[in-house]
C-alpha cells in the first residue's frame, strides 16, 4: 500500500517532532512534577500547556459504540480522525449534531470528529487504525479492512475479549489477518461517559518491545484533556487482564444481586485478581501488569461502577434472571458473557485453577443458580493465599 508510516507522517508535520510531542505529553514548560511542587507550597499551577495538533496524522477508528466513539473523540484533539459506524444513521447524526444519539445521547463530541458508514473511507490512508469491535466480529472486520490498511500501519485494539473458536487474543487475530502491521492494545479503567464529561482517567497502551518508540508516539495521539496514557511492552498481560476482568465483574455483580455485601465484593475482587494473574503469568504475562491499570485498575472500576455492563449483567443473574433474557434486553455487548467460557477453557488447557471463573461459567453456560455458585465458592477448602 502507498500510505505513509506514522513516523513519516509525524516528520511531515508543520512543527518539529520534539516540540510537537513535548507539548502533546504536557512536558513543555511546567511538567507534572513542577505542578505538584507548586501546589504543595501554595502556588497556583500554570494553565495547561497548549497542545499542538499533529496536522498530517490521520486516525481511523472502526466501531461507533460508546468506547469507540469516546476514543475517536480523544484522538480528534490531536489528529484528523474518522469514525466508522456500521449504521449510516449513526454516522449521519454524528456529522449533523456532533453526538452519538444511540450510545452517548447528549454528550458533545469534538467538533473536528467526522463519521462515515464506509469502512474504506475511515481506514484508507490512515496512519493508525483503532479497532473498537466486539471480539465475535473482530476477525471478519479485519478482513474487510485488508484492502485499505497500509503495510506498516499500526492497528490498536480496544476490545477486551478473546476469540471464542481459537481462544486467541485480539492482537494475535490482527497478526493473522493483517500480517506485518504493528499491533497493540489500549486498555485500563475507562468508563466512556466519565471521560467524555472531562473527568480524569488513565489507560495503558501495550505494544511489543520492538514497537516501543511507536507506542510512545501513538500514546500522545490518545492523550487529551485529563486522559493520561502510559505505555507497556507486556501485550500478553494487558490483553489477558482486559479479557478476564470482565469475568470477575460478572462475579461481583452476582454477589450484588444476591445482596452479599461489601466484604464479599472485596473478597471476590482480590481473589479474582489472584486467579487472573495466575492465568496471565502462565500465558507469558508479567505479574506487574496485573498490579497496574490493565489489571487491578480495570477490575476495580468494572466491579464497582453502575456504568459497567458486565457488573450489570452479573447483578441481574444474581437476582435470578436468565442470561438469554438479559442479553436480549441490552443494546451493547457485555464481553464477559462470551469471554467467560473461553477463559475457563484456556485455564483448563493450561492447568490453572480459576474457581471464580469456573463458577461464573457454570451460571452462564449450564444455567446453574447464582446462589449455588456462590455457595460452592464458600465451601471450597481453605488454602494458602499466595499459592501459585
Amino acid at each position: 500500500m502507498g500510505e505513509r508510516e506514522p513516523a513519516r507522517a509525524l516528520r511531515d508535520a508543520s512543527v518539529s517532532l520534539p516540540l510537537l510531542f513535548a507539548a502533546l505529553a504536557g512536558r513543555s514548560g511546567h511538567g507534572l512534577a513542577q505542578i505538584l511542587a507548586d501546589t504543595l507550597v501554595g502556588r497556583s499551577p500554570p494553565a495547561r500547556p497548549l497542545r499542538l495538533r499533529a496536522v498530517n496524522l490521520r486516525v481511523g477508528v472502526i466501531g461507533a459504540g460508546s468506547w469507540g466513539t469516546t476514543v475517536a473523540h480523544l484522538c480528534a484533539h490531536n489528529a484528523s480522525t474518522v469514525l466508522y459506524a456500521r449504521d449510516p444513521a449513526i454516522a449521519g447524526a454524528l456529522n449533523s449534531t456532533g453526538e452519538n444519539p444511540r450510545y452517548l445521547p447528549g454528550r458533545a463530541l469534538h467538533p473536528a470528529l467526522r463519521a462515515t458508514a464506509d469502512i474504506g473511507e475511515a481506514a484508507g490512508g490512515a496512519d493508525a487504525v483503532v479497532m473498537a469491535v466486539p471480539s465475535h466480529g473482530f476477525r471478519d472486520t479485519l478482513r474487510s479492512l485488508r484492502p485499505h490498511v497500509g503495510d506498516a500501519t499500526p492497528v490498536v485494539s480496544l476490545t477486551k475479549g478473546l476469540e471464542g473458536r481459537t481462544r486467541r487474543r485480539m492482537t494475535e487475530v490482527i497478526g493473522d489477518e493483517l500480517p506485518g502491521r504493528p499491533a497493540g492494545v489500549l486498555t485500563g479503567p475507562n468508563l466512556a461517559k466519565e471521560i467524555l464529561a472531562g473527568r480524569a482517567a488513565a489507560a495503558v497502551l501495550a505494544m511489543a518491545p520492538a514497537d516501543a518508540p511507536l507506542a510512545e508516539r501513538l500514546r500522545d495521539v490518545f492523550c487529551a484533556g485529563d486522559f493520561r496514557v502510559y505505555t507497556n511492552t507486556d501485550v500478553v498481560g494487558a490483553e489477558i487482564a482486559g479479557a478476564t476482568k470482565n469475568v470477575i465483574a460478572l462475579a461481583a455483580g452476582i454477589s450484588d444481586g444476591l445482596e452479599a455485601g461489601d466484604n464479599t465484593r472485596a473478597a471476590l475482587i482480590t481473589r479474582g485478581l489472584a486467579e487472573v494473574t495466575r492465568l496471565g503469568v502462565a500465558l507469558g504475562g508479567d505479574p506487574a501488569t496485573f498490579a497496574g491499570l490493565a489489571g487491578i485498575g480495570d477490575i476495580v472500576a468494572t466491579c464497582v461502577s453502575p456504568q459497567s455492563r458486565n457488573r450489570h449483567v452479573g447483578e441481574r443473574l444474581g437476582r435470578g434472571e436468565s442470561i438469554t433474557g438479559i442479553v436480549a434486553s441490552m443494546d451493547q455487548v457485555a464481553e464477559g458473557v462470551k469471554s467467560t467460557p473461553v477463559v475457563a477453557a484456556l485455564a483448563r488447557w493450561r492447568g490453572v485453577d480459576m474457581p471464580i471463573t469456573e463458577e461464573v461459567r457454570a451460571v452462564i453456560e449450564d444455567g446453574r443458580p447464582a446462589a449455588a455458585a456462590y455457595r460452592a465458592l464458600l465451601d471450597r477448602p481453605p488454602t494458602s493465599e499466595t499459592r501459585r
